[in-house]
Formats: structure tokens, C-alpha cells, sequence
């Protein structure tokens, strides 16, 4: 089995994330809108609503102002994250990917402190990568035997013994 190729890829914030969460948080002001035109007087809990929505919707324009940015880092075996604060980079634990929406992923990142980083990748920030980025999450990592560990040679005659073998059933050649 081949490992993905090498691929560095800008991360940033996500068009495809801010306009999904424009969208619900509008959805929560439409609803807002209906029970305040609906309602027979203006009470305290409209208030309250008008208070939560817009406390969303300024914490959802934060969040996505300040989404992490930088860059992601595939040598072959290793996944690293590279960005301002770690501009050497931090090696990662482990890289899953959450949501596949074929121009856009949304990945979960975790480094050795089990800390979680949540990045959006998108076609459009590097095109030519695109395909090389896709290959290197959904390809399983590459183990490497720790030094000094030999396979043991039965199991080598084995694989030989079975790549000897065709894949063909045998033709035949009688009635």
C-alpha cells in the first residue's frame, strides 16, 4: 500500500462555514421576528430572545473572525500544524475528518496535550493540492517498525508462497 504524497495546505476561515452559520442564526431571527409579530404584547421573554439571538450572532461573527489560519503540514507520516504561534509547527496526535463535503472538509485535529483544533479546508484556497490534501486525510497512516525489530522470516516465505499463487482458477483442458 502507497502512502498519500507530501502536501502542505493553507487553512483559514471557511466561506462555507460562514455562510452556514448566517444561515441557522438568521433562521433564529426569523423566528424571533414571527413570535414578536404573533404576540399579543411585548413581554420579558421576547426580550430575553432578542438578548440570546443577538448574543449569537455576535459570537458567531467572532468565532469565524478569529478561526484559526495558518497552515497544514503532511510529510508522509506525520501531520503538522503551522501558524503564528506555532511557526515551527506543532506535530499532531491525530487527524480525523469530520465532515467530507467534497469542496470543503471540515477536520479535527488533536496534538499530544489531547488538545482539539477544528479547521476547514477548502478547494478554493489552493486547487492544484486539493486532490493531494483529500488523499493524505482519508489515507491510513503508514507504521513503521521500531528499530531493530526484523519480521521474522516465516512470515516473508509465507508472502512469497502466496504471491506465487495466480489469481486465476486454472484453465482446463480436457472434456
Amino acid at each position: 500500500m502507497h502512502s498519500a504524497p507530501p502536501v502542505t495546505y493553507p487553512m483559514g476561515r471557511s466561506h462555507f462555514q460562514g455562510f452556514a452559520l448566517l444561515g441557522l442564526w438568521s433562521a433564529g431571527v426569523a423566528v424571533l421576528v414571527l413570535w414578536w409579530w404573533a404576540a399579543q404584547h411585548v413581554d420579558w421573554r421576547l426580550w430575553v430572545m432578542l438578548t440570546a439571538v443577538l448574543t449569537v450572532g455576535l459570537a458567531i461573527g467572532l468565532g469565524w473572525k478569529n478561526s484559526p489560519a495558518g497552515q497544514l503540514r503532511w510529510d508522509g507520516q506525520d501531520w503538522c500544524w503551522e501558524s503564528r504561534g506555532y511557526q515551527s509547527g506543532t506535530p499532531a496526535r491525530h487527524l480525523a475528518v469530520a465532515l467530507d463535503l467534497q469542496r470543503s472538509l471540515l477536520l479535527r485535529l488533536e496534538n499530544h496535550d489531547h488538545a482539539t483544533l477544528w479547521l476547514w479546508a477548502s478547494r478554493s484556497a489552493m486547487p492544484e493540492r486539493w486532490l493531494d490534501l483529500r488523499r493524505a486525510v482519508h489515507s491510513r497512516r503508514r507504521r513503521s517498525a521500531p528499530a531493530g525489530t526484523t519480521v521474522p522470516s516465516d512470515i516473508l516465505a509465507s508472502a512469497v508462497v502466496v504471491a506465487d499463487f495466480s489469481a486465476e482458477p486454472p484453465r482446463r483442458t480436457g472434456p
